[in-house]
């Protein structure tokens, strides 16, 4: 089964497409991270308890009157990269991302089972969590900044999110354009970048192709072959050290010139 993650910045269009994935003609089951992320912080989890416990004492309006946690109060609490942002970024990702992960490998099992060829990660933070490392391939969705700002506005409009705050997430989040350059150093021909800038029609075709392209060879015969329990174990395995090397190696290249640029 092919573990296929789709991952973008706020408001490139990520979303549109898991829609487009999970539409006949694919029919791909969509494990959406940020459903996942919702319910291990729902009232009596742990992942609620200890987001109550770090950010209530210095948030008085995080909890909602229904007891649910306030997403907008929490945003505008870490996104940002001042260092308290960050810092509260970094704990709310440290809550969030193991209890994510967990839920997550129990959806990849049972859609295992069902005998799916492929299952759809929709992770939007799928790099920084370092999720990208069980995956045969990626999706990466981006758009020019102009639009991307002009989404994120008219999509959380009703939020009253101003220009100020929307400008602030969106630096809040790696540039797409460095997510791309990652995608195709892990992944090689296995990174699919899709450029959202354009309609609704060019989109469909992009992701038509991209489907095409990553279901051949596990069809039909294939597809049973790599369902055996033995053989997914050790195709899977091989992956993850694959991605885990690749990204080590990234990682390095990144330290390497980071420091070149702080001696000039």
């Amino acid at each position: 089964m092919l573990l296929l993650g789709l991952t973008g910045s706020i408001a490139t269009g990520k979303s549109t497409v898991s829609r487009l994935l999970s539409s006949a003609p694919y029919n791909l089951p969509i494990i959406d991270a940020d459903v996942l992320a919702r319910k291990v912080v729902e009232p009596g989890t742990p992942g609620y308890h200890a987001m109550v416990s770090y950010f209530q004492p210095t948030t008085p309006d995080l909890l909602r009157p229904d007891g649910t946690l306030d997403r907008a109060v929490l945003g505008r609490r870490v996104f940002g990269n001042s260092p308290e942002r960050v810092r509260d970024r970094k704990v709310l990702n440290g809550i969030i991302h193991p209890l994510v992960r967990r839920a997550t490998y129990k959806a990849i099992l049972r859609a295992w089972i069902a005998g799916h060829w492929a299952v759809v990660l929709d992770v939007p933070l799928l790099f920084e969590a370092g999720m990208e490392v069980i995956c045969g391939g990626v999706i990466l969705v981006g758009v020019d900044e102009e639009t991307q700002m002009r989404r994120l506005l008219a999509r959380d409009a009703a939020a009253g999110l101003t220009e100020e705050d929307a400008r602030r997430r969106i630096k809040s989040q790696w540039d797409w354009r460095e997510k791309a350059e990652l995608a195709r150093f892990v992944f090689g021909k296995n990174a699919w970048i899709v450029d959202n800038s354009g309609s609704l029609e060019d989109l469909k075709r992009e992701v038509d192709a991209i489907i095409k392209e990553a279901g051949k060879g596990r069809m039909g015969f294939w597809r049973w072959v790599w369902g055996n329990p033995p053989v997914a174990l050790l195709c899977g395995a091989a992956v993850v050290v694959r991605n885990w090397w690749r990204r080590r190696q990234w990682n390095r290249r990144r330290k390497m010139e980071e420091a070149v640029k702080a001696k000039l």
